[in-house]
């Protein structure tokens, strides 16, 4: 993939595919290349290091991490890069999610990492493909027309209701 921009995505634990797997699917849809790993921030740490080492030096641009509970991967990943990283608070223990919402937006000045909201996969892939975007015209083009049929979609099931209520 060194001579496309592609994402990384990354999660902690094998448990977190299913919710992932949505971040991976909006990049398909735009046909924006990405790889899936699994790398814990705390039981992995130097496997964290290389899988991100390694994604920067072949061409990864955008870095999409999911993490539950005290959510320390995307923190990670966005020490080891100074690329954008955008953490995915995963729904897990006692707090469904909360606990790795709050950790993901709380990072120190000077490590930003985006975050979405709990559970929210599918914007993590879509604004990894928009931060693509600033640098490829053909890509931001699909993002407008996907826009588009969202808000065209959006008028239809207006009709079906209005057409129901009279």
């Amino acid at each position: 993939m060194a001579n496309k921009p592609w994402v990384l995505i990354i999660m902690g634990s094998d448990s977190d595919a299913e919710t992932m797997s949505h971040a991976a699917a909006a990049l398909d849809e735009l046909g924006v290349p990405y790889e899936f790993a699994v790398a814990s921030a705390h039981r992995s740490p130097e496997r964290t290091r290389e899988l991100v080492t390694a994604a920067e030096a072949n061409g990864a641009v955008v870095f999409i991490a999911g993490a539950g509970m005290a959510a320390h991967l995307p923190g990670v990943v966005a020490s080891l890069t100074a690329r954008p990283v955008i953490g995915v608070p995963l729904a897990s223990g006692a707090l469904q999610g909360l606990d790795a919402l709050y950790a993901i937006v709380q990072m120190p000045p000077g490590i930003p990492v985006a975050s979405v909201a709990i559970g929210g996969a599918r914007n993590a892939g879509i604004l990894a493909a928009q931060i693509v975007a600033t640098a490829d015209a053909s890509l931001a083009a699909q993002l407008r027309e996907q826009r588009r049929s969202m808000a065209d979609a959006v008028t239809a099931k207006s009709k079906k209701v209005e057409k129901s209520t009279r």
